[in-house]
């Protein structure tokens, strides 16, 4: 089963109606979790146990939102550790180096051409870096750019693993693309 949040409803198993455990409540005729976690059935009840937030680790995969870029390294805001969202205003900053975006041909890469300000980007963590940054990296297929706004305001398709485009203008705009999940 996986991570739940608040208010997103719970698919049940076929068979009889479990009893409600803690972290669960009915609204309109749908089981829905009350907390951040995951499902577990003991018996006849369902509870969900709670998912505590921690502290970025090494090989914790990463979510965050890139907040500035150099020449030489895009700073994120991390927001998501491990699946688990931090709460509000308990955000960490991970750096992402430029010989850390991708595996191969690491003297080519431009920052500029693989992240812009806004980038939603999943990474993994390399290194505890310094007394105020995580060192990143997105140099595996899955890791990336997974969200992303065109100039235009409309929310980028990725097309390679170095290109997204605009639905709305056609568009296309150079990033360093997480490979969808599922392909």
């Amino acid at each position: 089963m996986s991570l739940l949040l608040p208010g997103q409803p719970i698919v049940i198993p076929k068979g009889p109606t479990p009893h409600l455990g803690p972290g669960t409540y009915v609204r309109d005729g749908q089981l829905r979790a009350s907390l951040i976690g995951v499902p577990k059935f003991d018996g006849g009840t369902l509870s969900l146990a709670r998912t505590r937030p921690h502290a970025p680790s090494q090989d914790s995969v990463v979510i965050g939102t890139v907040v500035r870029l150099s020449p030489v390294q895009a700073v994120l805001s991390i927001t998501v550790v491990d699946g688990v969202p931090l709460p509000l205003g308990e955000d960490f900053q991970g750096v992402i180096r430029v010989q850390d975006v991708r595996a191969t041909e690491k003297d080519k890469i431009k920052i500029a051409e693989c992240f812009r300000g806004g980038d939603v980007v999943r990474g993994v963590v390399i290194s505890l870096g310094d007394a105020k940054n995580y060192f990143l990296s997105t140099a595996k297929n899955e890791l990336g750019v997974i969200f992303a706004t065109s100039e235009a305001g409309a929310p980028l398709e990725p097309i390679s693993w170095q290109e997204m485009r605009c639905p709305k203008t056609g568009r296309v705009e150079k990033r360093k693309c997480a490979k969808p999940d599922g392909i």
